[in-house]
């Protein structure tokens, strides 16, 4: 039975793209990396990430740029593991001198080198001085308005100059990284929407951040960098996470700072509806998270990260123990062993069309009468059955799969039909009309990002009368019409 169903969707693959051509065409498309030339180590990692999804949550441990290992070692001598995930500073903010912060900054690189060599993940902050300031965290924490924060962004200024020579400055460490073949989960300009770093809460702040990204990926071909854009979770003292996204164009991970033991499922739902399929991470905690809660309703979070002492402030060492021995949580040796079992598994090719499974009544309910694969949806059946097993009235159609758009822009979805009909994205309701009607168009919005595989659900049922199912879309730069075969990938 299941060498038939392997082999009719071959078939299937075959008749929509072509004999010869289809396994190239359907390769699998993880997410695309903001960096187009994102280096083989930090693709690998990336790639990693997506596999683990939902698996379990990957521990991590901050360390200060003045001691890079302490907090990761005194995590191991409590709970007898390290956690896997590794947080180190670049940031300098006890108004050291130039050369100890040199020193500081290469013991971190020596670090994270010995890490990354243990089989371990690599993540660094950055809490920036105001440029041309001295690396004090008074001129990290210090206030900032609107218009000077301009200067800083505007190229020819002196302020300009002055961040531009910062930044080249941090990129030595990182290049030293990136020639020792180490990815980095880069984490700068993190919780920019809270008021008490000089960059936060910023109308322009994107702009920064995109300085940046620039300057690292094109000037300074750092290629070794994933790239976590990391806000605070919305409290009273700061805004929506959203206001502050710079864009998935120069987002690898969307990481949310949380304490106070605030892990509300509505603060992971919406980054993960934010993202729309991109890794997301506790970025910083005080408090440990539940283990069994992110099991039940939060396991899109990829990894979370203890901020230095107050693991031992926050937590009780028998809740680290818990934490870091519970089944759902991965420590270093647990993240290596998937790691290189994931990393040896070739890349499967994802299969053209939509799974359709067709009921012979308007609730989805019972076992299906039939199923196929289905190059699309774009069916108008008037007062015809869609197959034989089923009546011409009263059956309905569950399809589940995947499609990929060509742009990263946001999209409406369109649906034609007579009678009820419903789409999901991503595990997010677009449309919902599951009524009776004669021929509706309905419509919803999502963002979508070119080459990513996004989740899709679309349910349809039949009452009386004609019969019609037809998925459509539109953006700024795709004219509207019928999603087309190509689009689709099965589950």
């Amino acid at each position: 039975m299941e060498q038939r169903f392997l082999r009719d969707l071959l078939d299937s693959a075959s008749r929509l793209v072509g004999d010869v051509q289809w396994q190239a065409a359907f390769r699998n498309v993880l997410m695309s990396p903001a960096d187009a030339a994102l280096a083989s180590p930090a693709l690998k990692l990336l790639n990693i990430l997506y596999r683990l999804q939902g698996q379990g949550i990957i521990s991590g441990q901050h360390n200060y740029l003045e001691s890079p290992d302490e907090f990761s070692g005194k995590l191991k001598a409590t709970s007898g593991q390290y956690a896997a995930l590794h947080g180190y500073e670049l940031g300098a903010v006890e108004n050291q001198t130039v050369q100890l912060i040199d020193s500081q900054r290469q013991a971190v690189v020596n670090s994270a080198i010995r890490w990354h060599e243990a089989g371990g993940i690599v993540t660094m902050s950055y809490h920036a001085n105001l440029p041309g300031t001295a690396p004090a965290w008074s001129n990290v924490s210090m206030s900032l308005s609107e218009a000077d924060f301009a200067k800083y962004i505007t190229p020819g200024t002196t302020q300009y100059s002055a961040l531009i020579a910062d930044l080249d400055k941090t990129a030595q460490s990182l290049k030293k990284l990136s020639d020792a073949g180490v990815p980095v989960l880069w984490r700068p300009y993190h919780e920019m929407n809270g008021g008490w770093f000089w960059w936060g809460q910023k109308k322009a702040f994107s702009q920064l951040w995109n300085i940046m990204f620039q300057r690292y990926t094109s000037y300074h071909q750092l290629h070794n960098l994933l790239w976590v854009w990391s806000p605070n979770a919305k409290n009273q003292w700061c805004d929506e996470p959203a206001d502050y996204y710079p864009g998935s164009g120069s987002v690898d991970v969307l990481a949310l700072d949380i304490y106070e033991a605030d892990f509300k499922d509505s603060h992971h739902d919406a980054l993960w509806e934010l993202g729309r399929g991109k890794l997301i991470a506790v970025g910083e905690n005080g408090e440990l998270p539940s283990p069994e809660v992110l099991a039940k309703t939060q396991n899109k979070w990829s990894y979370q990260m203890s901020w230095g002492k107050l693991l031992y402030e926050k937590n009780s060492d028998a809740v680290i123990k818990a934490f870091m021995n519970d089944s759902f949580v991965l420590t270093r040796d647990e993240y290596a062993a998937k790691a290189v079992q994931y990393a040896s598994m070739p890349e499967a090719a994802p299969m053209p069309g939509l799974y359709g499974q067709y009921y012979s009544n308007a609730t989805l309910s019972g076992t299906p009468a039939h199923t196929r694969t289905d190059a699309n949806i774009n069916f108008v059946w008037r007062q015809a059955a869609p197959v034989p097993a089923l009546p011409a009235d009263f059956f309905s159609v569950r399809w589940s799969g995947r499609f990929s758009p060509a742009y990263t822009e946001s999209y409406t979805l369109y649906t034609s039909s007579d009678d009820g009909i419903r789409v999901w994205v991503d595990g997010v309701l677009v449309i919902d009309s599951w009524i009776k009607q004669s021929g509706q168009e309905r419509q919803g919005s999502v963002n979508l990002i070119a080459g990513k595989l996004h989740e899709l659900k679309v349910e349809y049922y039949e009452n009386q009368g004609d019969a019609r199912a037809v998925l459509m879309w539109e953006s700024p730069s795709q004219a509207k019409g019928v999603i087309p075969a190509g689009a689709f990938y099965l589950p």
